[in-house]
């Protein structure tokens, strides 16, 4: 049996604003990611978000946590 994955409306467009906010990526953060990726329905603004995160990781403007999310 196969999992739909489905992501909430604006939930890439929330994602990038958080993380290029704090510069830092969660792990929740990451499943989300690799949720949207798999989607096929992405628009082009979600993928272009998408891109300029990783583009952040490479820069070195973004840094990979632990932490399963940033909220206490």
């Amino acid at each position: 049996m196969q999992v739909a994955v489905r992501l909430l409306p604006g939930a890439i467009a929330d994602l990038f604003a958080q993380v290029s906010m704090c510069g830092k990526i969660t792990m929740a953060d990451r499943y989300g990611l690799m949720a949207a990726l798999l989607e096929d329905d992405l628009t082009e603004e979600e993928r272009n978000s998408i891109d300029r995160l990783l583009h952040a990781f490479c820069r070195g403007r973004m840094h990979i946590v632990d932490k399963i999310s940033m909220v206490l």
